[in-house]
């Protein structure tokens, strides 16, 4: 396997010592939380006539048969489509890689210079050259960071190019001189870095973008201890380079500590910002020696380990020890290995009786490059790396530890949810100072996320949202629990099983409340409607009488609703509702208005008796509501209150025209026959 082009196996990272014994111990165990993706690259495997290149920045993998006389094949984990071409055979192929969007091919196949092939509908398919221009330099690689502009590296400097496909030809954008042992890119960030001095590690990073080369400040990785000689001490194979929550970070692999009395190999992360200097800012302790190898998924760092076959992850973002300038990491979780993987077997379904075959994980033939990516060139597999967030629940006991881990992963949310349901019923019920940690941990979430999409609103707005181009929407990422999503997945379901004692079940409930309130969070009634309903269903009265007294349940007009239609079984709900809806300053008519759309005619009908005004209300209006509330007798009461109220004005219960009330007389006749029309009462 090559990557410009190391020899088989060399992309993993060595060291000395062995493995401890018995450190693979329970690495089989369940709770498997790295896989390899079900839909892996299958490509030729490496052969004496078959060459296999990775192009990081596409990630795509190139089959490339003799020297590409006999077709060159390219896939791609995203690309389903993989693309094939011949090419002439001009000698060994070193690096080919296409530029971003496929357009133009780059081969190099000399230490002098790069050949390119246009891959443009209606352009002809002559190859034209770019000799480097430094005299006596020879390529050491080249890397394409825009679809047009392309970055050669030698062993004395690199030269940043635009590709002129029309004109095949190159133009020369920028060149510096400097000695490069090797080089390092990291696509995601556009930023080169080239090993310099005599030792290798003093590292230069360059920055491109748009045309532009960038020089960023260089630094020295700190090596283990005083080399003996004046040779070469930093290998490629020991960096590595990615992105952690939004920033870049080199990586180095010390395979022996700078401090005596530790044991064991460690992982040393240097921040390297845009602008300002590099930083070591974390050191993730591995607790053993031996062959690893690095990747970076979902912004952890997965170290693999061949030796015991198992593999770490490490959280920069979960607290760490502190000594004043670098921050010390252990593995979040106890080593497990990557979950068994299964090759499908390929060919006709008759030949494929045969039970599929397990790959071999961890293996010499191995290959892994950043961010995710791992390839076996022995069995013609590239994979993408993932992290399986259930198993981590039943690993990480430490309830507010688990929550920090899952909230800052992407696929977050219904594991999170599955984690505060199980919390809160047997076996797995927590105290409520534990449940009241996960309920603030994920609201700081959610209030992170109010606040931003506030002041965004408010930039809009104001209209200053087009002085400032680069203002984006804030991302609604999964770790957002909003209330809904409590109510619906976890606190609807909790109350309606009815397993916990019912004082447990109100104090989650309140818990969650002042969680809210505690965040200046906006309470949503509906949150209050399932306090009163569970209340009520345990007849604990007195206690939803506190709760309305001190304002523990916010005002609202659903609320007052909810408590109107518990008139029947707890009479002081009448009163209490109309004061709310007092202290909310809602209109009277508003109020009756309220009342019927949630079908609660006669609780309107006593509302506006109170208040002196059924004298003068529509008839049509409560009779049309009595009739869709679909209940005979209401709407007999609600009929019969009118025709008093009309012989009491008018000394005749019948309806004027002007009330337009006829179907409803009509319909009154129907169901209980003209008999039970009120007659007129002459005195």
């Amino acid at each position: 396997m090559s990557r410009e082009p190391p020899p088989p196996g060399e992309e993993e990272a060595t060291g000395g010592g062995e493995g401890r014994p018995g450190a693979g111990a329970g690495a089989g165990e369940g709770g498997c939380y790295l896989a390899l993706c079900a839909r892996p690259v299958h490509f030729e495997k490496a052969n004496p006539v078959n060459c296999v290149f990775f192009d990081e920045a596409n990630k795509q993998v190139f089959a490339v048969r003799s020297g590409g006389a006999t077709g060159v094949v390219v896939k791609g984990l995203e690309d389903r489509n993989p693309i094939s071409f011949r090419m002439e055979d001009k000698g060994e192929v070193k690096c080919i890689k296409f530029s971003l969007g496929n357009k133009i091919l780059a081969v190099q196949r000399t230490l002098k210079s790069v050949d390119f092939l246009n891959f443009i509908p209606d352009s002809p398919q002559l190859e034209y050259t770019q000799e480097c221009k430094t005299k006596n330099a020879n390529i050491l690689g080249f890397c394409w960071t825009s679809s047009t502009e392309i970055v050669f590296i030698t062993d004395q400097g690199i030269e940043f190019y635009q590709v002129l496909p029309e004109k095949r030809s190159l133009k020369l954008l920028k060149n510096q001189s400097i000695n490069v042992n090797w080089y390092m890119y990291c696509p995601e960030s556009s930023v080169i870095l080239l090993s310099t001095t005599v030792l290798g590690n003093v590292l230069q990073p360059f920055y491109f973008k748009s045309g532009t080369m960038s020089k960023l400040s260089k630094f020295e990785i700190e090596l283990p201890a005083a080399p003996k000689s004046s040779k070469l001490s930093l290998s490629e194979r020991d960096i590595a380079m990615a992105t952690i929550y939004g920033q870049l970070y080199v990586l180095y692999l010390r395979h022996h500590s700078r401090t005596s009395n530790s044991t064991g190999a460690e992982v040393v992360l240097y921040h390297l910002p845009r602008e300002g200097s590099c930083k070591k800012t974390h050191i993730l302790k591995l607790n053993r020696t031996g062959k690893f190898a690095l990747n970076v998924v979902d912004n952890l760092v997965v170290v693999h380990h061949q030796d015991t076959e198992t593999s770490v992850i490490f959280d920069i973002k979960l607290k760490g020890e502190f000594d004043g300038s670098t921050t010390i990491h252990q593995f979040v979780l106890p080593p497990r290995s990557i979950q068994p993987y299964q090759i499908p077997v390929a060919g006709p379904a008759s030949v494929t009786s045969q039970s599929p075959v397990l790959c071999k994980l961890y293996s010499s033939s191995w290959i892994v490059f950043q961010p995710d990516i791992i390839i076996s060139a022995s069995e013609g597999y590239l994979w993408s790396l993932q992290v399986k967030l259930e198993p981590v629940v039943n690993l990480l006991l430490d309830k507010g530890k688990l929550m920090d881990f899952l909230l800052q992963r992407k696929e977050c949310k219904m594991v999170i949810l599955s984690v505060c349901s199980q919390m809160l019923t047997e076996p797995e019920r927590r105290s409520l100072s534990v449940i009241a940690t996960v309920f603030d941990k994920l609201n700081h979430e959610y209030k992170k996320y109010l606040e931003a999409e506030q002041s965004y609103t408010m930039v809009v707005e104001a209209g200053l949202s087009r002085s400032n181009p680069l203002l984006k929407r804030p991302v609604r990422t999964q770790a957002v629990i909003d209330q809904s999503d409590m109510y619906t997945h976890v606190l609807s379901v909790f109350t309606e099983k009815k397993e916990a004692p019912h004082k447990f079940t109100i104090a989650v409930l309140m818990e969650y409340i002042r969680s809210l309130n505690q965040f200046q969070i906006a309470v949503q009634h509906y949150l209050y409607e399932l306090v009163i309903k569970t209340l009520v269903q345990h007849n604990l009265f007195y206690m939803l009488h506190q709760f309305l007294q001190y304002h523990v349940l916010s005002d609202s007009k659903p609320l007052a609703c909810l408590l109107l239609s518990l008139e029947s079984i707890y009479p002081p709900a009448h009163q209490l509702s109309l004061d709310m809806l007092k202290r909310l300053s809602t209109a009277n008519d508003e109020i009756v208005e309220v009342l019927l759309s949630k079908h609660q005619v006669l609780a309107a009908l006593r509302f506006i008796r109170g208040i002196g005004g059924h004298d003068s209300i529509s008839a049509r209006k409560f009779l049309d509501a009595a009739k869709q509330a679909e209940d005979d007798m209401l709407f007999y009461t609600i009929f019969r209150f009118f025709e008093q109220r009309n012989q009491r004005l008018r000394g005749n219960p019948s309806f004027t025209p002007g009330e337009h009330c006829e179907e409803h007389v009509t319909f009154f006749k129907q169901v209980f026959g003209e008999q039970a029309l009120m007659k007129p009462t002459t005195f």
